[in-house]
This record gives structure tokens, sequence and C-alpha cells, in this order.
């Protein structure tokens, strides 16, 4: 099982804001309660929308800490190939989701079915398919 994290989580995770923050950290634990070996994956966009607000106020402690987190050896990274903005074409036409939000739910797809998207956003629960893990 991996947790794909959209930006909002891992947002909320990193700078711990309360309380998504202890939302996220419960949903990690009822995961891996009954997934031992869950591990974490994200895109590349979630790469680009978490370092923005660090970057934006030079905030150099909150970019470590993303850093830190994208820099782990086990992270799991979906590119934004070809197939996944196929996918997110067809996910944004069906579903109404926005360009990045259709991004993130085919990048989790391109996972497996099997896999949890971790998200503070109540619209990606539109995506047929889609495991959602809601933090709200």
């Amino acid at each position: 099982m991996i947790a794909f994290f959209d930006a909002s989580a891992l947002i909320y995770l990193i700078e711990g804001t309360e309380p998504f923050a202890q939302r996220v950290r419960s949903q990690l634990v009822a995961v891996s309660e009954t997934h031992a070996d869950l591990g974490a994956a994200v895109s590349r966009l979630s790469w680009l929308e978490c370092r923005v607000g660090p970057l934006k106020h030079g905030d150099a402690t909150t970019l470590a800490l993303f850093d830190a987190f994208f820099a782990r050896p086990d992270l799991v990274w979906v590119e934004l190939s070809r197939d996944v903005v196929e996918l997110a074409t067809a996910i944004r036409v069906r579903h109404g989701l926005r360009t990045p939000d259709a991004l993130q739910a085919a990048s989790c797809l391109q996972l497996g079915p099997e896999h949890v998207l971790l998200t503070g956003d109540a619209s990606f629960q539109r995506v047929q398919g889609l495991n959602v893990s809601l933090l709200g």
C-alpha cells in the first residue's frame, strides 16, 4: 500500500498547522495499522506546490523540512508522463476537477487502485476508482 500525498496533505503534515497536521498523522496511523509496509508517493506537482510558499516567504527552515521529505530514498515519485497527462485530461473532462487536481488524481491512479490519496480536498471523491482518504 502506498499513500500518495496531495500537496495539501503534505503541507499540513510538514508545516504542522493544527488541527490539520494531526489529521494527516491520524490517517497515516490508521492506514499503517492495516498495511504495515505503507510507502509514500508524490508527484512533481506536489514538489512544486510545497516549495512555493517557503520560497516566496524566505522561510529556509520550512523549505529544509520539505526538501528533507522529498529526499527520502524510499519515496516513490510519479512523473508527469504522457500517460498521466492523458488520464488527467479524461478526469478533468469527466469529473470537472481543476487541472492540478486532475494531475494529482491521475498520478495516484498510475500507482494502482489499491493505493490511497491523502488530501484535504473533497473534490477528489468525484473520481471513480480513486481511493481517497479525506483529511477532514
